[in-house]
């Protein structure tokens, strides 16, 4: 009888445990869009459409590719990488597993990065490169070193996902 009582107890515990993410972080994640100078066209692999400074909720398991578009500069797409947060260990060790296990199906224990998609874009017939700002406005790295840096992973899920672009 004891035995039993511990091991209800022990299963209750892991199920109240699990997919902690999930509950504190739900499955989506606003992700902030803006450029240097402001008043880009952006399009996201997922569909929607704004024009820069503007903002949606993203399902946080999902890979994107922002294009910006703005007349006078380079075009730009920048890689949006889903990416597993600490939440995933912390389930593993509190929960047994079960709290990763839902939070990693569903997405919840990852966050998007980067975020905010800030970018400065490069005048046409210029010789500058674009290049990913932080949320203070400072340089973080050049576009095309993100997109490198992240690339592949990022294709391969939106491929998973069943993102067909051009060049994606």
């Amino acid at each position: 009888m004891l035995k039993t009582v511990h091991a209800l107890a022990l299963a209750g515990a892991a199920v109240s445990l699990g997919g902690c993410a999930t509950v504190l972080n739900g499955v989506n994640q606003e992700v902030a869009f803006d450029s240097d100078p402001g008043g880009a066209v952006v399009a996201l692999s997922s569909g929607q459409t704004c024009t820069t400074p503007c903002a949606y909720e993203l399902r946080r398991g999902d890979d994107l590719r922002v294009d910006f578009n703005l007349a006078g500069y380079k075009p730009e797409y920048v890689y949006v990488q889903s990416r597993m947060g600490g939440s995933t260990f912390g389930n593993i060790i509190a929960g047994g597993g079960i709290g990763a296990v839902v939070d990693g199906s569903n997405g919840a224990a990852n966050h998007l990065a980067p975020n905010p998609v800030y970018i400065r874009l490069a005048r046409i017939g210029c010789d500058e490169e674009a290049v990913l700002l932080d949320k203070k406005g400072e340089v973080v790295t050049t576009v095309a070193e993100h997109n490198a840096k992240v690339g592949e992973d990022v294709r391969k899920g939106l491929e998973e996902q069943g993102v067909v672009a051009k060049d994606i």
